[in-house]
């Protein structure tokens, strides 16, 4: 089954989400028309390859029509693996989608739902970022140690590190390699990643990008925006010095600054958990047979 949207009603939404999205992505667009570097917001389309342009293409999302305006049928009608039924409503081909994509839907489905299936751990501090600078004397980005090398080294060694994500330990140091309690492998992934993680929960961003347009495009920019809001306290805890950001460190190294990062860890945590629920809905709708209409024509 599907439901249908009238012109007047997705046109509007189509229009919001540019506008949306444009704002999201101004600081970038800006920066990379100036050549210029930001080692904040550059991680979210480096890593995850997001382009704005893709980011700006409003879908409706699997299961929802697209009804013939005055000009015709929506210009959805031309776009990767959508489908123009004989009264020119336009839709997700979920058949076709799922033919190049089931493996990857299949993937995303059953990571989301463990890590849903798990309560939070607050307990990592960001140590992660700590960790990939131990005792390593070239860092990746190109700023300041706030405490120094000795410093941020002696944090590390005074903390017990638990890191569950593999994407952020596949770059720990080979000194820090074995203070983490936990070896993730990318294997090991549906049964380790968790929702107090934020890279987990940065990448609602990845795998939404990944669903393409069986995501609303409200969804995908609500998890666009959530990547961004983690990744600033992800630096902001981390052991560089983004005073020349003007942004202040949440500095974990004590009692103030561990309590304010569990804090904003659980809200992140929450709107994550909102959000990955929502694609964990899209993967059920694409991989229900009773809820994908056939293809166009058959």
């Amino acid at each position: 089954m599907t439901a249908a949207l009238a012109p007047a009603t997705w046109l509007a939404r189509l229009r919001a989400h540019e506008e949306r999205a444009d704002s999201l992505t101004a600081g970038h667009r800006a920066r990379r028309a100036a050549r210029e570097r930001h080692a904040i917001d550059d991680f979210l389309y480096d890593y995850y390859g997001t382009r704005p342009s893709v980011l700006r293409r409003w879908h409706p999302g699997v299961g929802v029509t697209l009804e013939p305006g005055p000009d015709g049928p929506a210009p959805h009608r031309t776009w990767r693996w959508y489908a123009t039924d004989a009264d020119g409503g336009v839709r997700l081909d979920a058949v076709a989608f799922l033919t190049d994509r089931a493996e990857s839907v299949r993937f995303i489905h059953r990571l989301l739902s463990s890590i849903a299936s798990r309560p939070a751990f607050t307990g990592c501090f960001g140590l992660h970022e700590w960790a990939m600078v131990y005792r390593q004397r070239e860092h990746r980005h190109p700023l300041p140690l706030r405490l120094g090398q000795e410093g941020t080294d002696a944090v590390v060694e005074s903390h017990q590190i638990r890191c569950t994500h593999f994407d952020a330990f596949r770059f720990f140091t080979p000194d820090a390699v074995g203070l983490n309690r936990l070896r993730p492998t990318r294997e090991s992934q549906v049964e380790l990643d968790q929702p107090g993680c934020l890279h987990a929960s940065m990448d609602c961003h990845k795998w939404a990008t990944k669903l393409g347009p069986a995501v609303p495009g409200e969804l995908a920019l609500d998890c666009f925006a959530l990547a961004r809001d983690i990744r600033l306290l992800d630096m902001q805890a981390s052991p560089y010095d983004f005073s020349s950001y003007g942004e202040r460190p949440v500095a974990i190294e004590t009692p103030e600054g561990k309590a304010e990062y569990v804090a904003r860890q659980r809200e992140f945590a929450e709107r994550a958990g909102s959000l990955r629920a929502r694609l964990i809905e899209v993967c059920a709708t694409l991989l229900d047979p009773a809820e994908t209409p056939a293809r166009a024509g058959v």
